[in-house]
């Protein structure tokens, strides 16, 4: 079980490390191009700040327990994404978008795996 709960980690990290970083680094009518124009509704400080929490939820993911330092973090960072997966999903679906939904119920899924899996399956404390 501790195998299949890095490999979803590392997933989930590297897609949201990818996320997180163009978030972080493209202007707003780049990411309007790569993203959808759902990124014309919200303010570049909000995008810039979801990336971040994206990024550092990517770290977070991976880091604590790989190192054996508050590896409690994993799963509060796991936490953490499937909220942001919970609001991706609402904006989508509002909007319009459902056929945008399945990557982020898929990506919501494998946080709360890892959330489960860290506190019960494989306690990290």
């Amino acid at each position: 079980m501790n195998i299949l709960l890095w490999i979803s980690q590392g997933l989930l990290a590297a897609m949201f490390l990818m996320a997180g970083l163009m978030k972080l680094s493209k202007p707003k009518i780049e990411l309007s191009e790569k993203l959808g124009n759902w990124v014309d509704s919200y303010s570049l400080n909000t995008i810039k700040l979801i990336g971040l929490l994206e990024f550092l939820a990517a770290v977070g993911l991976i880091l604590p327990l790989a190192i054996n330092i508050f590896p409690i973090l994993t799963p509060i960072a796991a936490i953490g994404l499937a909220v942001v997966m919970i609001g991706a999903m609402n904006l989508h679906y509002k909007r319009g978008e459902k056929d945008k939904i399945g990557m982020n119920l898929i990506l919501f899924l494998l946080s709360v795996f890892v959330v489960f899996g860290r506190f019960y399956l494989v306690p990290t404390i």
